[in-house]
C-alpha cells in the first residue's frame, strides 16, 4: 500500500471547535482514540493532547487550552459506540485519572494482535508491515505539554489514530478466522474496568527503595530525606525527579557522606546541580544521618502451598501458550494467576464465578486449571 498523502488534522483548541467535534463523534459507529501524556518531562504527569479519528477527519484536542472535556464523556461509556484504541491500557488510566472518564465497548487493537500471537505488537510495527506506513519515531518522547507544537508532532499525533479503522477490520478477520473474537471481546471488557495498581506514594518515594538488601537501615532513612528533598525540587520546578538527581547519584551519597561540593563532584553531581542544590542535598543527607530510622517495607512472602499453586499454573500456562504461539497471559491473565493460587476453588462452580469476566477461557481450560490446583 503506498501512503497516501493525508489533509491536516483538524487543532481543536476553542469551545466552537470542540463542540463541532464532539457531534461529529456523536454521530459516529466508531471512533478511533489515543492521547499523549508528558511523563518524561513534568513532575506530575497531565493528558497534553486527546486524538480522535472518523472515517473522514482526524481530531487533536488540546486539553491544556479547553477548560472542560466533560462533553466527551458520553461518548467514552455509549455502548453503541466502539472506540478503537492501540495499547488501551495506559490511555484509560490517564483518562481516567485526569478527566474521570468510564469506558465500554472497545477494541484494543494491541490487545487483539498478542491474542493472534503477532511477534511484534507496537502500532508502527504493525502500520509498517500492514499498510507499508512509515512513522516517524522522533516524536515518541516529545515534550507534549509545551506549547506552541510543531507541525510535524500534530502530524505524528495523528498517525496513532488514522489508520486504526483499517488496521481494526483487519485483525477483527483473523480474530474471527482464528476463533479467538469472543477471547478478544471479553479481554476488551475487562480492560474497561482497568485500574492503575501503582501506589501513590504521596511524598514517599524513597519507599520504592526500601526492600533492597543492600541498603542499611541508616542508608536507607538517608534516602528518605534526600528522595524527599529532590521531590520538594522536582515539584517546584514541574520536572520528573529523575531530571533532577539520579537515583544512582542519590545512592552513592547516602553510601559515601560527602561532607563539600568537591564531594559531590568526585560522586557525580555536575557543576550545575552543585551550584543549584548541592547545600540542600547535603543538608538533607545530614538529616538522615541524625534521624530515627525509617521502617523498611517488608514484602508478605506467600507460603508453600501458594508458591506450588503458583508455579503449577505457570508451567501449565507456558505449555499452553507455547502450543497456541501467544504469550502466557493469553491463556490465563495474571490476576487470575495470582487470585486462583491464593485461594484455590473449591468446586468447578466456584471458579466458573472466579473466572466470569472470561467465560471463555473457563469454557476451554476450567477442568484443566480446576484438577490443577482445585478441591
Amino acid at each position: 500500500m503506498t501512503q497516501q498523502i493525508l489533509t491536516p488534522p483538524v487543532w481543536v483548541d476553542k469551545p466552537i471547535t470542540f463542540n463541532q467535534m464532539v457531534a461529529d463523534l456523536s454521530a459516529q459507529p466508531r471512533i478511533a482514540v489515543d492521547t499523549e501524556s508528558n511523563s518524561l518531562h513534568a513532575y506530575r504527569e497531565r493528558v497534553c493532547l486527546v486524538q480522535f479519528s472518523t472515517p473522514k477527519k482526524d481530531y487533536v484536542v488540546d486539553p491544556l487550552m479547553l477548560q472542560d472535556l466533560s462533553a466527551l464523556a458520553p461518548l467514552f461509556s455509549n455502548h453503541k459506540i466502539e472506540k478503537i484504541f492501540h495499547a488501551a491500557e495506559y490511555d484509560l488510566i490517564c483518562l481516567r485519572r485526569d478527566f474521570g472518564f468510564e469506558f465500554v465497548n472497545l477494541f484494543d487493537t494491541m490487545q487483539a494482535a498478542r491474542i493472534l500471537g503477532y511477534q511484534f505488537v507496537g502500532l508502527d510495527n504493525i502500520l509498517s508491515d500492514k499498510f507499508g506506513v512509515k512513522m516517524d519515531k522522533r516524536h515518541q518522547k516529545a515534550d507534549w505539554g509545551a506549547r506552541p507544537l510543531s507541525h510535524a508532532q500534530i502530524d505524528y499525533a495523528r498517525f496513532d489514530t488514522h489508520y486504526l479503522f483499517q488496521l481494526r477490520d483487519l485483525l477483527d478477520g483473523e480474530l474471527h478466522e482464528k476463533e479467538r473474537w469472543e477471547l478478544a471481546v471479553e479481554d476488551f471488557s475487562l480492560a474497561c474496568h482497568v485500574n492503575d495498581s501503582k501506589e501513590k506514594l504521596n511524598g514517599a518515594s524513597w519507599k520504592k527503595f526500601s526492600t533492597r538488601k543492600d541498603l542499611s537501615p541508616r542508608e536507607l532513612t538517608i534516602m528518605s530525606e534526600l528522595c524527599t528533598c529532590r521531590d520538594l525540587i522536582a515539584e517546584k520546578l514541574d520536572r520528573p525527579a529523575f531530571k533532577v538527581i539520579s537515583d544512582d547519584t542519590l545512592l552513592d551519597i547516602a553510601r559515601k557522606l560527602p561532607e563539600k561540593d568537591v564531594d559531590l563532584a568526585g560522586i557525580g553531581m555536575s557543576s550545575r546541580q552543585i551550584h543549584l542544590w548541592g547545600k540542600e542535598i547535603l543538608v538533607a543527607m545530614k538529616r538522615g544521618v541524625d534521624a530515627p530510622l525509617v521502617k523498611r517495607e517488608q514484602v508478605k512472602r506467600p507460603n508453600d502451598a501458594v508458591l506450588r499453586r503458583l508455579e503449577k499454573l505457570k508451567n501449565w500456562r507456558k505449555k499452553v501458550a507455547k502450543d497456541l504461539a501467544v504469550e502466557s497471559d493469553i491463556v490465563l491473565p495474571k490476576m487470575y494467576v495470582s487470585r486462583l493460587a491464593e485461594d484455590p476453588p473449591k468446586s468447578l462452580k466456584e471458579l466458573e464465578s472466579v473466572m466470569s469476566g472470561s467465560p471463555t477461557r473457563f469454557q476451554k481450560y476450567g477442568t484443566q486449571i480446576y484438577s490443577l490446583i482445585g478441591g
